[in-house]
């Protein structure tokens, strides 16, 4: 389960606080296809550096940001577009990704590729 160190709760913004673990993964298992591979990568990548101990306050309130957007209904895009649904979503999380690259560590990426094989077994 995620820890927030003190301080960090109130900086979440307005779709951090929509950030739940149950709502990620739940949209990640209901949108795995449409949503595509690359999109399910980089918010796996997300979720385990949110996940890592040594993630600092700042990294993890872009995170939840961005992931909090992700699982949020209310975008600038709704989903259900085909080809043009997710976006949106895309943009903000690269963002986020870009952000705090350095924090994503060869441990950080084996999970999400592990976790990206389970869903696309056939590398789809």
């Amino acid at each position: 389960m995620l820890v927030l160190r003190e301080g960090a709760a109130g900086v979440r913004g307005r779709y951090g606080r929509s950030y739940s673990e149950p709502g990620f993964w739940r949209k990640l298992q209901r949108g795995a296809r449409s949503a595509g591979r690359e999109l399910l990568g980089i918010a796996l990548e997300l979720y385990y550096v949110l996940q890592s101990p040594g993630t600092p306050v700042w990294a993890r309130t872009a995170i939840l940001g961005a992931l909090g957007y992700f699982i949020s209904i209310f975008d600038a895009v709704p989903d259900f577009i085909p080809g043009a649904g997710y976006a949106d979503d895309l943009s903000v999380l690269a963002a986020a990704l870009a952000a705090v690259t350095r924090f994503v560590t060869p441990e950080v990426k084996a999970r999400a590729r592990e976790k990206l094989a389970e869903w696309f077994p056939d590398g789809d």
